[in-house]
């Protein structure tokens, strides 16, 4: 199949990866696990075993007239554990890769169907200037966009470092979230074809 460029040439793409059928099911199950992948995980207090101290039984057990106590590190105490201790989690979830580049092909394919995609012949920028990429994207007439290279120089990372609402990746940074987050895809013909290679 071909897909249409902005400059109204086309480019010669692979049904497998751009004219797949869009499944939901998998993409939802991919992006959530790509999230929970990210979470830190990090909240953890100590039990009653672990905090400092309590090792001696705080009073004798009959006589005092006060209740029982073993230790000074009881959850009633000040000082003591915590009853139901959170502890640091590990939210991944297993993802085979033959499903996740499914996901990303059903993406991409979802994304050209939709006219989601943008294909510039380049986006070369010689300068890092905000202003210039800023320029660029008003022309395309997008304001909330993922820039997607087959390699970012750094004039442009600089470029668009600034601008809200875009992100700039290469294909091999390139993920679901950031795939199904924007309204707009902006990439190259020479990024398209390393997604290919890298999909197929």
């Amino acid at each position: 199949m071909d897909l249409k460029t902005h400059s109204g040439g086309t480019v010669a793409v692979s049904d497998t990866v751009f004219g797949a059928t869009y499944n939901e099911g998998l993409v939802h199950q991919i992006v959530t696990a790509y999230m929970a992948g990210g979470r830190s995980g990090n909240a953890a207090q100590k039990t009653r075993s672990e905090v400092r101290g309590g090792g001696a039984k705080p009073w004798r057990q009959k006589g005092t007239g006060r209740a029982r106590a073993g230790t000074s590190r009881s959850p009633i105490w000040a000082g003591g554990g915590v009853t139901f201790a959170a502890k640091k989690r590990d939210y991944s979830q297993k993802v085979n890769k033959k499903m996740y580049r499914a996901a990303l092909r059903s993406i991409l394919s979802q994304a050209a169907t939709d006219g989601r995609l943008v294909i510039l012949d380049s986006l070369d920028i010689s300068e890092a200037k905000t202003k210039t990429m800023k320029a660029k994207l008003d022309e395309l007439n997008i304001s909330k966009a993922l820039v997607l290279l087959d390699e970012v120089s750094k004039p442009v990372y600089l470029s668009c470092r600034n601008i809200p609402n875009i992100q700039v990746l290469d294909v091999d940074g390139v993920n679901p979230v950031s795939l199904v987050r924007y309204p707009h895809i902006v990439t190259t013909a020479a990024a398209i074809k390393q997604l290919e290679e890298r999909l197929a």
